[in-house]
C-alpha cells in the first residue's frame, strides 16, 4: 500500500479537492459541449451555403435595376440565409430541414419547408417572381381620369370693368352737361 500524499494534513482528515483540478475538469467539459455546438452551427452554415450557391442562377436572371433582394448568410446564434429584408431561410430543429419563412406584420409565416434544396429553390423562385410583380404594380402610376365635359371657359373680368368705367364716366358727363344747361 502506498502512502497518500499528506502535505502537512493529518491522515485521518479527508484530502481536500484542489480547485485547479476542478476548474480543469469544468473547462474540458465546456469545451466538449462547445465543440458539439460549434460543429452543429458549422454544419448549418455549410448547408445554407450550398443552398446559396443553388440560388445563384435564379438571382443572375433578376435585372440589375431591381434592388429588392440582398442575399447573404448571417452568422448569429441562428444562421440564416436572407433573401430580402423580410424573407429568409433557416434550418429546422433537426438541422437538416430548410425552412423558408417571411416576417409579416401579423407574425412569421412558413412559405416552404423541405429537406430537398430543389423544393426550396422553387419556393424562392416563386417568391422572387411575386415580389417583382408587386414592385411593378407599385411603380405604375395610374392615369388621372379625364373629365367627360370640358369645364366652361372662364370669362375675363377686365372688359366688363372697362365698360362699366366708360358708362359711369359718360353718365357723370351727361349729368354735368344737364346741370350746366339749367344754370344758364
Amino acid at each position: 500500500m502506498s502512502e497518500p500524499e499528506t502535505s502537512g494534513i493529518h491522515p485521518s482528515q479527508p484530502r481536500p479537492v484542489r480547485l485547479r483540478d476542478a476548474l480543469l475538469r469544468a473547462r474540458i467539459e465546456a469545451a466538449d459541449r462547445t465543440g458539439v455546438v460549434v460543429d452543429l452551427r458549422d454544419a448549418e452554415v455549410a448547408r445554407l451555403e450550398i443552398l446559396h450557391d443553388s440560388l445563384d442562377p435564379l438571382f443572375a436572371q433578376v435585372p440589375e435595376q431591381i434592388d429588392l433582394f440582398d442575399r447573404g448568410i448571417s452568422q448569429g446564434d441562428t444562421p440564416r440565409l436572407w433573401i430580402d429584408v423580410v424573407a429568409h431561410i433557416l434550418m429546422g430543429r433537426d438541422k437538416r430541414m430548410y425552412r423558408f419563412v417571411q416576417d409579416t406584420r401579423f407574425g412569421r409565416i412558413v412559405l416552404a419547408e423541405s429537406h430537398d434544396t430543389s423544393v426550396i429553390v422553387e419556393a424562392v423562385t416563386d417568391y422572387v417572381a411575386r415580389r417583382m410583380i408587386e414592385r411593378e404594380h407599385a411603380m405604375v402610376v395610374p392615369p388621372e381620369p379625364k373629365p367627360d365635359v370640358a369645364p366652361p371657359r372662364r370669362r375675363s373680368r377686365f372688359w366688363p370693368f372697362v365698360l362699366g368705367f366708360v358708362l359711369g364716366a359718360a353718365a357723370l358727363f351727361g349729368v354735368a352737361v344737364l346741370a350746366a344747361l339749367r344754370s344758364w
